[in-house]
């Protein structure tokens, strides 16, 4: 695929080999450790591995580049002596049409951003005669069988999975170098990424989630020279272990036409070549990866195969609640030199449920990490909003292309560090300029309804959809004068102190099923999860420590996140720095279980 342009962004792959950066300093790719040597790397070693059957399935995710794994598997067995015989089971696909009839209800028609979720199956876009009719070669020394469903042609051999990270598939998208599951032609890359949130990644989710107990090889296809991979005995007990002891997911950052310069500049170590980061992506459970390392090799899995393998041990006694689902998100929102939010809201989760199929809806808080002096939250309603007359107003900026007086309709609250801003679904709601935001929210992430975006154009420079109607099914009015002040700005509660620390809470809304809280120590401290998974994040100070039970130390650095499954029970923290440390913890709720 030499010349060709494969994947649209300025961030760097992971790399098969990485150094963390140092002492205090944010590590890009943190890695959970697996047995040393467990990790293999390379098409040659991966051909070693093939030459040694008589047949293979080689099934995997949504984006993989499978024409060019399979001409660099067959050089690599040609230079071995050995002749492959290949089976694409893309031949056994239902026609395009039929496919498009299949998923249609589920995209949402004209609507630019939002479905719902598919409710069928991998299986459903394949033809059973065809997938019955793909037999291995008897003349051959070997014969793969490959591509996305490929082990449900359900041939009794050694399967191996090509994982992809979801934050890769969608890079490959925008450089149009790959098509959704069961398209001919790549799309205009939004689309794809409506198509595949909907549709793509629901329906091959479910469908690595089956084959995990069975496989025998698990592959890292985002490096397509240079893949690394593991065994499925080896990757089951690193995701086992996992379950039970603290871990970090890989963060992925993206530029926005809002976004400021805070974490371009306290991360240097990213690239440096775009006008600003927006976004950190923390933990965002469906898209994040998760890193393996052997001392040596990396090898990233995708964060659903975690909470495939091991939800109960993650969720503790939540797990009835959310499944397979992890229901905490963290992330930055970076405006330090940058602009306002759009004007947004999100959906009330009867909402979410009737329109886009999600089981609970995205409830969010601010918590300020960073804030310059002036910096503001816009949050809730004046006392005297008409509801007609801010329609109207929305509608005729939309129409004119006029800017709208957002002061007349909506308050605005001073930003301060450490303030704690609170989002139940349905409150109108953004991000002055100034402030570097920890948004602490319930995992849906794509469901916000812009109503008013400062006559702003996206990076590539066109218009972002605005979402009035939508918004308007869901903004509650009532949220307004002093009732903001009272309810929606969470006020600290100290709960417990002692010499050298304290232990605060910042209580959230009613609505919210998380709570979070604080723990600020100079030297160290022992927290209990109480039968709930925990996130963290060190938003004062340069380094803790993170010390279990049962497992090796973790280090956490500054903004970095952690997650802490409810398994772990107890753990301690020791600041390993000078200046105190002050740690965020969020957790779920009792309430959430009713």
């Amino acid at each position: 695929m030499s010349g060709t342009v494969l994947r649209k962004t300025t961030q760097e792959l992971l790399p098969v080999v990485h150094t963390p950066p140092g002492p205090g300093r944010y590590d890009l790719y943190p890695a959970f450790a697996v047995r040393p040597g467990a990790i293999a790397r390379g098409i040659d070693a991966l051909a070693a591995w093939i030459a040694g059957q008589r047949a293979v399935v080689i099934d995997g995710f949504g984006g993989v580049f499978w024409h060019d794994l399979r001409q660099r598997l067959d050089a690599a067995l040609v230079q071995r002596g050995h002749r492959a015989s290949w089976r694409d089971v893309a031949t056994a696909q239902r026609p395009e049409p039929a496919i498009d009839a299949l998923i249609a209800p589920f995209l949402g028609g004209d609507d630019p951003l939002f479905g719902t979720r598919f409710s069928g199956a991998l299986c459903d876009f394949f033809d059973a005669d065809r997938l019955a009719a793909l037999h291995p070669d008897p003349a051959a020394d070997v014969t793969i069988l490959y591509g996305c469903g490929a082990a449900l042609a359900g041939w009794d051999a050694p399967l191996a999975y090509v994982e992809l990270p979801r934050n890769e598939v969608q890079f490959r998208a925008r450089a149009g170098s790959i098509t959704n599951l069961g398209a001919s032609q790549p799309a205009d890359p939004k689309a794809m990424y409506k198509r595949m949130y909907f549709v793509d990644w629901p329906a091959l989710a479910r469908h690595k989630a089956g084959l995990l107990p069975r496989l025998a090889l698990l592959v890292d296809g985002q490096r397509p020279d240079d893949p690394t991979f593991i065994g499925g005995d080896d990757a089951r007990d690193a995701l086992s272990r996992m379950a039970r002891h603290p871990f970090r997911a890989r963060p992925w950052f993206e530029p926005g036409p809002w976004g400021g310069q805070w974490l371009k500049q306290r991360i240097p170590q990213l690239p440096q070549d775009v006008p600003n980061y927006a976004w950190s992506f923390e933990l965002i459970s469906p898209e994040n990866g998760l890193i393996l390392g052997d001392g040596g090799l990396l090898l990233e899995v995708a964060f659903d195969l975690l909470m495939a393998h091991g939800a109960s041990q993650i969720l503790g006694r939540f797990v009835e609640r959310f499944g397979v689902e992890f229901p905490i998100r963290f992330d930055f929102l970076d405006t330090v030199g940058g602009g306002n939010l759009s004007l947004q809201c999100h959906p009330r989760p009867e909402y979410i449920r009737r329109h886009f199929g999600e089981q609970f809806t995205q409830d969010e808080t601010y918590y300020l990490l960073d804030a310059v002096a002036g910096a503001e939250v816009l949050l809730g309603f004046h006392d005297d909003i008409d509801p007609v007359a801010f329609r109207d107003a929305l509608e005729c900026s939309l129409r004119d292309a006029a800017p709208l007086e957002v002061d007349r309709f909506v308050q605005r609250h001073p930003a301060q560090p450490h303030d704690l801003f609170l989002i139940p679904s349905g409150t109108v709601h953004c991000s002055g300029s100034g402030n570097l935001v920890l948004e602490i929210s319930a995992t849906p992430y794509i469901f916000t309804f812009k109503m008013y975006d400062w006559m702003r154009l996206d990076l590539e420079g066109r218009p972002r959809p605005l979402n009035i109607a939508r918004a308007y099914e869901n903004l509650v009015f009532e949220r307004k004068g002093a009732r903001v002040h009272d309810e929606l700005i969470s006020r600290p509660v100290e709960l417990a102190s002692g010499d050298g620390w304290r232990h605060i809470e910042l209580p959230t809304h009613a609505e919210h099923f998380y709570r979070i809280e604080r723990y600020e120590f100079d030297h160290a401290i022992t927290v209990a999860t109480d039968g709930s998974p925990q996130v963290l994040s060190l938003v004062a100070g340069s380094q803790i420590a993170i010390d279990v039970a049962d497992g090796p130390r973790t280090v956490l650095n500054a903004i970095e996140t952690l997650v802490v499954p409810a398994a772990v029970g107890r753990y301690r923290i020791t600041n390993l720095a000078a200046s105190p440390a002050w740690v965020i913890v969020a957790s779920l709720k009792p309430e959430a279980l009713r």
